[in-house]
């Protein structure tokens, strides 16, 4: 069999398996099944015959390409439907969770790993950390959509989980510039005036992006130039506008888009729903490509560089620092016991993580890049199997405990 017949055969089977996950989808939803576990241990299966199918300049660029795409759709789309006025009632344990937790969660999770890998620096831990921090609340679906669950919580995983990839960017950008720097022995001023530059100028780029296209569109609705089908057209090209201007002026493109995403969603004055149906067609195939990626191609190589420190990284990740993080940031709030515990553990780590790491690897040179890789395959396949497994469970005990 030639390759290219092999490599046909591949995907052949990849798009079979996405068939018959959308037509079970309802189906699986009623089970302990997640998305991210089944096309996390597909994408491990199919390791070895797509790896033997395709030359590896050939999986680097696609997988590069998948996540720059991805990373930029989920940034944009999540930051859109975080709307302000909505947040007026309920804005306190969110922003609790953001700015005080998440800060937290970073330093914690610096100080966790240089405590227990010191040889990668201060750098390289708050790289890793950086990275680890985002949550993923696709990862514990049944907890955001579960009746069970209190309204205030659901929402709450909803908009931390919409909110701090976003808010985290800028520590992922410093910790890979300073670890970089690190490795080539050179002057970190220059690449430090760099990553401020990208900050600031990523940021400016979105405001512009998102203000004008929601302008354009609100004259378009009022004077009903466009029809429904074209508004999933506009999202798409706001997004990558938002990504490419920032390039174009020195920012950081994916900064950029979750901007242009929050200010596109608080600016446009009608209904913003064809972003979210946009994002639960294309984007759930782009969401299974993403976490079969991780299966074939990033899971494997975790998994060869593993190490008690590494597991020992992610369960420390999974468990004390970011319940130790959200609970101190919710102390004063109010809430009981059960559900700091509830908040806490629910800060699944899934497709941000791995986006920052396909991006920043294939962008970046670091020390100790095997032993990041393993932190992170080794953190987020915990974190697939123990929060999707224990969603339903947890959402239904949340429920039956005694109200205020």
């Amino acid at each position: 069999m030639s390759q290219d017949m092999h490599f046909d055969l591949v995907i052949l089977g990849i798009l079979v398996a996405f068939i018959v996950y959308s037509l079970l989808t309802r189906a699986v939803d009623r089970s302990l099944l997640t998305l991210p576990i089944i096309f996390m241990c597909l994408g491990y299966a199919l390791s070895e015959p797509l790896r033997s199918a395709a030359p590896p300049e050939v999986l680097n660029q696609g997988k590069r390409l998948l996540a720059e795409i991805t990373l930029v759709l989920v940034l944009f789309s999540d930051a859109s439907h975080v709307q302000f006025s909505q947040l007026k009632q309920s804005w306190r344990i969110p922003a609790r969770m953001l700015l005080i937790g998440l800060p937290l969660s970073i330093l914690l999770g610096m100080l966790v790993t240089w405590l227990i890998s010191p040889e990668g620096g201060i750098a390289m831990a708050l790289l890793t950390a950086a990275v680890l921090t985002p949550t993923d609340a696709a990862l514990g679906q049944n907890v955001v959509t579960s009746a069970n669950v209190p309204e205030k919580l659901s929402e709450t995983i909803n908009v931390e989980s919409g909110l701090n990839d976003g808010l985290v960017l800028p520590f992922v950008l410093l910790g890979a510039i300073l670890a970089s720097a690190g490795m080539a022995g050179a002057n970190t001023g220059g690449l430090a005036l760099e990553a401020a530059l990208q900050i600031v100028l990523g940021p400016l780029a979105g405001i512009a992006t998102g203000w004008v296209v929601a302008r354009l569109m609100d004259v378009a609705q009022a004077r009903r130039w466009i029809v429904a089908s074209a508004e999933g057209v506009v999202f798409l090209a706001a997004s990558f506008a938002a990504y490419v201007l920032a390039g174009v002026i020195g920012g950081n493109g994916f900064i950029a888009a979750f901007v242009a995403g929050m200010i596109f969603g608080n600016s446009y004055k009608h209904n913003i729903r064809f972003v979210r149906e946009f994002m639960e067609g294309a984007g759930l195939l782009l969401t299974m490509s993403s976490f079969l990626v991780f299966g074939a191609l990033l899971l494997p190589d975790g998994l060869a560089h593993a190490s008690l420190k590494t597991v020992l990284i992610a369960v420390m990740f999974l468990t004390v620092v970011r319940v130790g993080a959200i609970w101190l940031s919710l102390t004063g709030s109010g809430l009981k016991t059960s559900e700091k515990l509830f908040l806490g553990w629910f800060g699944p780590r899934g497709l941000a993580s791995i986006l920052f790491t396909l991006v920043i690897i294939d962008e970046f040179e670091f020390p100790d890049e095997a032993e990041l890789l393993a932190c992170v395959s080794m953190t987020v396949a915990l974190s697939i199997l123990v929060h999707g497994l224990s969603s339903t469970p947890l959402a239904r005990w949340i429920g039956k405990r005694p109200a205020r």
